[in-house]
């Protein structure tokens, strides 16, 4: 029996003989199926040909990210905190080095997933980990492929993490979160928005869409509904999924102007 990983979107599914001929995150329309068609690996063979690379963003921020370039391409976050660290988003390959770098660190309070295209392997990386707690939002609990009792959804509007904040915002799913950490950034406070919201390449705006490959935009309401979650949380810099992602001064401001941008954009 093999836990199978969709090759195109990162996903771990659970153990079975052989593959599903599809991945239900792929053939959705927020993502989608290669023109090669559906293809699988594992574990043991994602690790013979890739590694998990580390880079220290800030003070108590590290981002993980497999390289060469696999599935989606996004980085998690180990997030250091005074109650513990979190893993924020997951990664499809999980490595002994960066296990034992972990333990080495004090180990893991939670972990914490921004939406279903970054669930990857977080089962394995919870066990990896000692069991540690996964906090997915309860809305999204339909995409979820593999299943195990550290699985933690969470309902409602937020969740506290010691001193993190976890928002739901919807948007990009139903149940997308981003995680706020005010004592990051000499105290004036990070966000971590996964695709909940998109960093732009110039760096000076955030945008939202419902599928970022297909281009499908959200509506205004719904974008309205994501600035009126985040609006109570006072934040310096934004951290991205993507390398060079990274937003590391006047983040609330640049979210309030991005939404009346986009929000004049959708209604001229």
């Amino acid at each position: 029996m093999t836990r199978f990983i969709c090759t195109a979107c990162g996903t771990q599914f659970n153990e079975s003989a052989e593959p599903s001929r599809t991945c239900p995150v792929c053939e959705d329309d927020r993502q989608f199926v290669p023109q090669s068609g559906q293809e699988w690996t594992e574990m043991t063979a994602l690790g013979r040909t890739h590694d998990v690379v580390w880079n220290k963003e800030a003070l108590g921020i590290h981002s993980l990210q497999i390289s060469p370039d696999f599935a989606i391409g996004h980085r998690a976050f180990l997030i250091e905190g005074p109650d513990g660290n979190i893993l924020w988003d997951c990664l499809s390959l999980v490595d002994k080095t960066s296990i034992a770098r972990i333990a080495a660190m004090g180990g893991l309070l939670a972990i914490a997933i921004s939406h279903p295209h970054f669930y990857s392997s977080m089962i394995e990386w919870s066990a990896a980990c000692g069991g540690v707690p996964i906090y997915v939002h309860a809305d999204d609990g339909e995409w979820i492929q593999r299943f195990g009792p550290a699985l933690r959804p969470w309902k409602d509007e937020a969740l506290q993490l010691g001193r993190a904040t976890l928002i739901r915002c919807g948007g990009h799913f139903a149940g997308s979160a981003v995680l706020h950490c005010p004592w990051l950034e000499n105290g004036q406070g990070a966000l971590f928005v996964g695709d909940t919201m998109q960093v732009t390449l110039d760096r000076q705006y955030v945008s939202f869409m419902r599928s970022y490959p297909n281009l499908i935009p959200l509506g205004a309401g719904t974008v309205r509904g994501i600035s009126e979650a985040v609006r109570p949380y006072r934040f310096e810099a934004i951290y991205g999924a993507f390398t060079g992602r990274t937003i590391k001064r006047d983040g609330f401001r640049i979210v309030e102007r991005s939404i009346k941008r986009y929000l004049e954009a959708i209604e001229s």
